[in-house]
Formats: C-alpha cells, structure tokens, sequence
C-alpha cells in the first residue's frame, strides 16, 4: 500500500518554543546564550581596521575580556545543572565568576576568530569549575541558531565534560616526562639503539645452514666489524656525553667508530652469540673508549625493549662505569707481583715463575744473580734516599736488557736474578756483558755515584733443581764481588781496608 502524506503544505522549521522541551532533555550540558553584543564590537572593531581578528585581538587582550563580558546566559538545560552542581540558572548566572575562573580568555579569542570569518559554528576546549571548586576540562561546541545568523542573538553551546580524558593524557604526559627525566638524568650511560639490522645479518647467516655460529665467528671475524657498523645509536643522555667526552649527540654519532673498536670485538662477539642462541638479556664487562682515546671499562646490562623482539629495532643498553675500579684492580695486580722502587717483578712472582718453569721444564734453563756494589755505604754516607736512586738505576738497566720470555726481579734488598728459560750458558754470558755496557751508559747520564753490579750465571745441568741453580749462580756472584772489593780497596760497608 502506498503511504500518502498528510502534510498540506511546506513544514516550517521548529521555533524556539518547539525546541524548549529538546533543550531540557538533552543528555548534553546546553547553554542558549545571546553573543547579539560581541557582533556589535566585532563590527566596530573591523570599522577601525580589524582585518586580522588574531593578531588584532592579540594586540589588545581587554578586548576578548569585553567579549566575555557581553555574553548573556539565557537558559541552561538540567545537564548543566548537574555538571556544574547548581540549583538552578539563576545560581549558576551569579557565579560564573566561580565556573570561568582562571585563564579562559585564550579560548574566547578562538572564538571569536572563527565566527568573525563568517562561520556560523565554533569549537574551543575550555578549563572551568563547578560551584564546589572541581576542575572540569571542556570541550565547546558553539553554534549560531537559524535565524540569528546576523544579530548572534541566539547560540546554542554543547559543553563536553572531557575530564577523564584529559586527566588520561595529562597523567601519560608526566610519565613520560618523568620517564625522560630518569633517561636524562641517569647516573650510567644509557643507550637506545635499534639492532634490527643486525638481526636481519644473523638471519642471513642461519639461513645458509650455519649451526655453530661461535666457529662461524672464529673463521668469518670480519663479520663482527660489519655487525659493529650496523648498530644504529637512536638516542643517548648526559652522562652518556660526559663520560664519552662528547659534546653533543651529533659528534658522539659521526665518531662512533673511535668508540666502538679494538677491545669492544671480543666481548660483542660473545654478545652476537648471546643474541643468536635467544638471549635478549644480557649482562658482561665490556671496553669502548671516549673521543679523546681513554679506554673505558664498562659493566652492560643489554635489554631489547618489550614489544620489539621480534626486530630488535630498539634496544636499551646501560653501562655503568668501573674504569676506576678496573684501574685499582689492575694497579693492585701490579704490585703483587712487581717492586715498586724497581718497577720490576717481585720475590713472590719470581718464585712462582721458577714453579711454573720446574713443572715445565723441556728444555735449558740459565740464571743471572746479580747484587748491586757498595749500596750499604752509600745508604750510610748520604741516606736511603740517594741508596733508592741507585736501585732505580739498577732496575732502568735490568728492565732495558731482559725482555720475555726472561723474567727480572729484585729478590732481596740489593740483589736481582733474571729466569732465562731456553737460554744457554752462553746466552747467559751475553747478557751479563749487555748488562755491564749499560751500566757504564747509565753512568754517563747520572755523574756522581756509580752503578756497579757483580753478577753470577749458570746454566742447569741435567736433572738440576732450579733453586740449586740459583744458588750455583749467587755463589758466583759472590765470587765476583769479592774480588770487586778486593780491587778497590774496600769492605762490603764501602769502608776502606
């Protein structure tokens, strides 16, 4: 059946009367407002030349404030009520003071930008208040009413309650505020890298049927250095900079390959094999260095962030310095087992080398000892200060003529031995000659006390104990410096005879 249309003539659009009952059911805040006095300035502002309402307004912020104040409430909807918490129009009239209080006037020039082009619509997002003091963020939503398109004597505006909302994105913008500022300021050096390249060089290499990727590494060691050229340095903090001594972000990358090489491969290496075997989480000592040249020792904590394991396209590394710590264990390995007047090795060590080379033994082994002449005399003549020069000048000689695989070291108070494993008696002889040549160069570089040492070697026989040698070859070095203090004259105090 065909629905025939009663209507007798064209519908006239809904009056204001009409659309009363609309207005106070609507589940949105509605406010009817009269803005009929901002079209009048808006017209005499454009009479004195308002050609730009921004700029214009901008210039002169009491003009948006009159704006403001020549608004008129004419009715709000009992959803306004509720949201503001007011009994009734009239409360809410009187204290909108309470409801826009605080800077509202940046939103009304928005405004009044907009419909002063000629739009008949406007939106703004506006902070107020209810009567009892809460915060609302609103989104407005402004329209002129049918009718009004001249005089804005009627315009209808939606308020939005986007609290919620903006509570959300305020509260994500502090953590992530809060989150920069723990990057930023962290007391280790931190890294965001993205690793996806290097991802895809290890799936390359799977892909052609490798199954022992650390012996692939072993033959292939230029693959390491192609994977270090592929890390890409997304981001870095201020104590990233400072320890690297970098001044900004952009040196830092155009030198990274000063700071990523020599010492850094064997523990990437093993951080490349970490990462093939599933590893995402790694932790190990590591060494880079600044842009100045100082190698710096690090303790990595390697992380590929949530969300990215499947391309590794952000990874978080942390380094925390123990350059200090490495330097203090490395200085006190030094002296365990060196002499610290001398600076070369110790009692303790040449002992334990003399072990290790009497559990080894394969092959010949000579010993010089060697005692240095008339330290006790000079020692009571001008002190122990002038005594430890000439034992540093003893040690400069010893550390210039044995190089490894011999050992030198100061074994007792003025008495030296150098290990010579492999060496002939011969050898041996050589260097005590080598010796006494420099002795005589030292002397012509420090004028005054002379540097003198009586020296004794020998060459293992078969079967021979090493400590039997080294007495063989002290009770030679005895010998000689007997017959020294016979030739000059003097007693082992350096007193004459």
């Amino acid at each position: 059946m065909k629905r025939e249309s009663t209507t007798t003539g064209p519908v006239s659009p809904p009056t204001e009367a009409d659309l009363l009952p609309l207005f106070a059911l609507a589940p949105v805040p509605l406010w009817l407002e009269d803005w009929s006095g901002i079209r009048k300035l808006v017209d005499r502002w454009r009479e004195e030349g308002m050609d730009d309402p921004r700029a214009f307004l901008e210039a002169d912020k009491s003009r948006v404030q009159a704006s403001a104040e020549a608004i008129r409430i004419l009715e709000v909807n009992p959803a306004t009520l509720r949201l503001f918490g007011a009994r009734d129009t009239a409360e809410l009239v009187s204290r909108l003071g309470d409801v826009f209080q605080g800077a509202m006037l940046d939103n009304h020039l928005e405004e009044i930008v907009q419909i002063s082009g000629g739009a008949s619509e406007f939106t703004s997002y506006a902070v107020n208040h209810t009567l009892s003091g809460k915060r609302l963020d609103i989104q407005l939503k402004g329209r002129i009413l049918p009718g009004s398109e001249d005089s804005w004597s009627r315009v209808l505006v939606a308020t939005e309650d986007v609290t919620t909302r903006e509570n959300a994105r305020r509260s994500l913008a502090e953590s992530e505020a809060y989150v920069a500022a723990l990057f930023e300021n962290s007391p280790v050096s931190l890294w965001v890298e993205d690793f996806s390249e290097i991802r895809a060089l290890l799936e390359d290499v799977r892909a052609t049927g490798v199954a022992d990727f650390r012996t692939f590494l072993d033959v292939h060691p230029e693959f390491i250095s192609r994977c270090i050229s592929e890390i890409r340095v997304v981001s870095v903090n201020r104590q990233t900079l400072d320890i690297f001594h970098a001044a900004s972000f952009e040196e830092l990358l155009l030198k990274l390959g000063d700071v990523f090489r020599d010492r850094m491969v064997l523990p990437f290496k093993e951080q490349l094999i970490d990462l093939w075997n599933g590893k995402l989480f790694q932790s190990r000592e590591v060494v880079n260095y600044s842009l100045d040249g100082e190698e710096l020792h690090f303790v990595l904590q390697f992380s590929v962030l949530p969300g990215h394991e499947h391309d590794w396209s952000l990874v978080q590394i942390a380094l925390t310095d123990i350059t200090a710590r490495k330097k203090a264990e490395a200085y006190l390995e030094y002296l365990g087992k060196h002499d610290v007047l001398t600076k070369l090795y110790n009692r303790s060590f040449f002992n334990d080398e003399m072990n290790r080379i009497e559990r080894r033994r394969m092959e010949t082994v000579s010993v010089l000892v060697a005692d240095l002449n008339g330290l006790k005399a000079l020692n009571d003549q001008l002190g122990h200060a002038a005594g430890d020069t000439l034992l540093r000048r003893a040690g400069e000689v010893l550390d210039e003529a044995v190089n490894a695989p011999f050992t030198a070291a100061r074994i007792g108070g003025d008495e030296f031995a150098v290990l010579m494993p492999g060496a002939s008696l011969a050898q041996a002889e050589a260097l005590k000659a080598c010796i006494d040549e420099l002795c005589e160069v030292n002397n012509q570089f420090y004028p005054g006390n002379s540097l003198s040492l009586a020296m004794g070697v020998a060459c293992a026989g078969p079967g021979e104990r090493l400590e039997d040698l080294v007495r063989r070859a002290d009770l030679l070095m005895y010998e000689v410096k007997r017959r020294f203090y016979e030739t000059t004259g003097q007693d082992r105090r350096g007193a004459a005879r």
